[in-house]
C-alpha cells in the first residue's frame, strides 16, 4: 500500500481529537497581536484575541504560511517516501494555496488542494482524504476524488458582530449592509471559494442561530447524512449544546463533529459565530 500522508492548514479548524485520529499533521498560519507573533492553535486561542481587540481597539491580523515552511513540511514526509496530500483554505481568501503550491513544485510528490471553502469546510476534506488513504487508494486517485467532493460542501454560518468582517474586507456584501450593521446578523455563505452574504436575522443570538439552523437542514433532501461540522467561534456552551440538539432532530447524521474555530477564522468572524458545515449529496 502506498504511503500517503495528509496535512492541512490551522484553519480546517479540527479538534485536537479529530487530527490524532486521523493522523493529521497540521501548518499553524500566524497571528499578531500588535507586536506579539503568534501561531494559530499553538500558542493563542480566540478569547485572547477578543479581548485584546475589546482592550486596544485594534483587531488581530492574521498571515499565510511561508513557502519556506511548507517546503519543511513536505520534505520531511517526501523524504521517508510518502506522498503528501495538503488542504488549503481558498486561494480567494489567502495566499496560503499559492505559497503551498510554489513549495509542491520544488519538492515534488506532493498533491495541494484548493479547498475553495475554510474553517471545518475544509476540515472535512481533510478527514475525508485520511479515509481513503486508509483504504489504500492512491495519492493521485485521492486527490481526484477531492476535487469533485469539494463542489458539494455547502459552509455558511452566521455572526453575532458584522465588526471583525466587515474591517476585514474579506466578504462582498457587507459593506453594503451600511447603516444596519449593528442590527443585522447575515448568515455567510461560501460560494466558488469566497464569502457572500446569504440570509439576514434578527433577534436575539439564540433565536438566530436556531433559525439559521432551521434554514439550512429543515425539509432540505440534499444532504448527505454521513458527516456535519458545527464549528463556533467563543459560543456559550448552553447555545452550542442547544444547536447540536437541533441538528440531531433534523437529520440522522452518522457523526456529528462540534469544534471551535481557530484564531485564524476567529479573528475575522468575531465571537459567537456559528455553522454547520456538510456535503450535500452526489447529483
Amino acid at each position: 500500500m502506498a504511503k500517503i500522508k495528509i496535512t492541512c492548514d490551522s484553519t480546517c479548524d479540527l479538534t485536537k481529537e479529530l487530527y490524532s485520529k486521523y493522523d493529521i499533521e497540521v501548518l499553524p498560519l500566524q497571528v499578531a497581536l500588535g507586536e506579539r507573533i503568534c501561531s494559530d492553535g499553538v500558542d493563542v486561542e480566540a478569547e485572547e484575541l477578543y479581548e485584546y481587540a475589546k482592550r486596544t481597539g485594534v483587531l488581530p491580523k492574521t498571515s499565510a504560511v511561508s513557502v519556506g515552511a511548507y517546503e519543511d513540511l513536505f520534505r520531511k514526509y517526501t523524504g521517508d517516501g510518502f506522498a503528501v496530500i495538503h488542504i488549503n483554505i481558498s486561494s480567494k481568501l489567502s495566499a496560503c494555496h499559492q505559497n503551498a503550491c510554489i513549495a509542491a513544485e520544488e519538492v515534488g510528490g506532493v498533491f495541494v488542494i484548493d479547498s475553495m471553502n475554510l474553517s471545518s469546510g475544509s476540515g472535512q476534506l481533510a478527514i475525508a482524504a485520511a479515509e481513503m488513504a486508509a483504504e489504500g487508494m492512491e495519492a493521485a486517485a485521492i486527490a481526484e476524488r477531492l476535487e469533485e467532493m469539494k463542489t458539494r460542501l455547502d459552509v455558511s454560518f452566521v455572526l453575532q458582530t458584522l465588526e471583525y468582517l466587515h474591517k476585514g474586507g474579506r466578504c462582498s456584501g457587507v459593506a453594503a449592509l451600511g447603516a444596519n450593521l449593528l442590527k443585522l446578523r447575515p448568515e455567510i455563505l461560501v460560494a466558488d471559494g469566497a464569502m457572500t452574504v446569504g440570509r439576514k436575522y434578527r433577534g436575539s443570538m439564540e433565536k438566530t442561530v436556531m433559525d439559521y439552523i432551521r434554514g439550512r437542514l429543515e425539509g432540505n433532501d440534499n444532504v448527505e447524512p454521513g458527516r456535519i461540522m458545527i464549528t463556533h467561534t467563543a459560543m456559550p456552551q448552553e447555545l452550542v449544546d442547544e444547536a447540536e440538539a437541533l441538528v440531531r432532530s433534523l437529520h440522522p447524521f452518522r457523526e456529528i463533529c462540534v469544534t471551535s474555530a481557530g484564531s485564524t477564522i476567529a479573528s475575522h468572524c468575531g465571537p459567537a459565530c456559528i455553522g454547520v458545515l456538510f456535503f450535500r449529496k452526489k447529483a
